[in-house]
């Protein structure tokens, strides 16, 4: 009996580490599917149908293996993403690094906001209600709550993305076809298939989430002999967010793409679906774009607070008060002052400044890269926990094919712009 009894306090034991862990890599991959996310998923299944789900296979692949060395950085060293390129990079590299962190963050949390107005119209609410109550909640959150608490907050409405997987049932597809064009996909070799490819694959890896991943990680405290469970963690968040914006693409795929409906964005996806899928399934999209938003309205934010007291050596953590943290803190609250401020203003230029955040994060995301594997590779630094050979090969691999991508998508951007 005694055996069996320290068996199961083993497997006890397991279960608690295991969940104290998790939770920095599921935020995180889902913070990825943001307003912007969603909009580009709408637009890939109502204008190509199923034509790009095989690209969400590979984007789970290259998500995983980026999401898992910002992870391990944090875990091994015990230091975010910041403050590693300031040591070991120096003060110029930083600043320039950081200047493009706080512009891409800043529009992108604009955006955000813009998304959290667009849904509840689509419920009848005005964004002069919905942004301030909403820029009050994610402030109040963080300012007033501990790392704890609003970690599981988090986690909770992460889960509210489960609405796309409830559209993507009701709207019915032919999964025989979808398994097929999984499986064998038809490659179309045109220039608005492609830019779609590559805009998915931006949308879906950006700067902020490696940011945010790493410093959750050093907040949480998560020890070296548990990152087995913070890996498991990062990879379920990666399989959670692709499993997602799968549903997405479902749903527009299997009911706008038939009609001929062409959309631009996720409130147009939800509204287009109302004459053809009825109120439930355009009210469910709605409601997954409004969660989408409000929790990347949090997590970038959070990013940027990070990633700049990091970088320039102050207090940070989401436990610390005012007084202990005010760097912190204050970048948070300026960040969703401004986020949701210039939503506020009438005829604010809200396409040019998603144009102008998707062009800085694609500048960005191949710069922080290239930093992760110089600091991930450093023995000095990551000890035993370097990557391995065969593991460099797949990170360069995946690396190179993400930053010509992402090249490619700011320069076809700057043209057709």
């Amino acid at each position: 009996m005694k055996f069996f009894e320290r068996i199961k306090n083993m497997k006890n034991a397991r279960m608690i580490a295991f969940l104290s862990v998790i939770g920095p890599g599921f935020i995180a991959g889902n913070a990825g599917n943001d307003a912007g996310g969603i909009a580009t998923y709408s637009i890939v299944g109502a204008r190509e149908g199923y034509g790009l789900l095989w690209a969400l296979v590979l984007i789970t692949f290259a998500l995983a293996v980026i999401q898992e060395m910002s992870s391990r950085m944090g875990v091994v060293t015990g230091k975010g993403f910041g403050d590693l390129v300031r040591e070991q990079f120096g003060v110029k590299v930083t600043l320039a690094v950081m200047a493009l962190f706080i512009v891409a963050n800043l529009t992108v949390t604009i955006a955000e906001f813009a998304g959290i107005a667009a849904s509840m119209e689509l419920f009848g609410v005005h964004k002069y209600i919905s942004v301030p109550l909403s820029a009050f909640v994610v402030w109040f959150a963080v300012v007033k709550g501990n790392f704890k608490q609003v970690e599981r907050f988090l986690i909770a409405i992460s889960m509210i993305y489960l609405t796309y997987v409830f559209s993507g049932f009701m709207a019915d597809p032919p999964w025989r076809e979808v398994a097929k064009q999984i499986a064998l996909p038809h490659l179309k070799f045109d220039k608005g298939y492609f830019l779609l490819f590559i805009t998915m694959v931006g949308t879906t890896i950006t700067p902020y989430m490696q940011f945010y991943l790493q410093s959750a990680v050093v907040d949480k405290g998560v020890r070296i002999e548990e990152y087995k469970y913070a890996k498991f963690d990062v990879y379920a968040g990666s399989f959670m967010t692709v499993f997602i914006a799968f549903f997405i693409i479902l749903a527009t795929g299997t009911i706008l793409h038939p009609a001929g409906v062409v959309v631009d964005s996720a409130e147009a996806a939800a509204r287009a679906l109302e004459p053809l899928a009825g109120d439930f399934a355009s009210h469910l999209f709605a409601v997954g774009l409004l969660n989408a938003s409000f929790l990347a309205a949090f997590v970038l934010p959070l990013a940027t607070a990070y990633g700049l007291s990091e970088a320039f050596g102050w207090e940070s953590g989401i436990n610390k008060t005012f007084k202990e943290a005010p760097q912190f803190l204050g970048f948070y609250t300026a960040f969703i002052v401004i986020g949701a401020g210039v939503i506020m203003l009438p005829n604010a230029p809200l396409i040019k400044i998603m144009f102008f955040s998707q062009t800085i994060n694609g500048i960005l995301l191949p710069i922080v890269l290239l930093i992760m594997l110089r600091l991930v590779n450093d023995r000095d630094l990551m000890g035993d926990y370097v990557n391995s050979k065969r593991m460099n090969i797949i990170t360069w691999i995946t690396v190179a094919v993400l930053i010509l991508l992402t090249v490619m998508l700011v320069v076809t951007s700057v043209v057709m712009k």
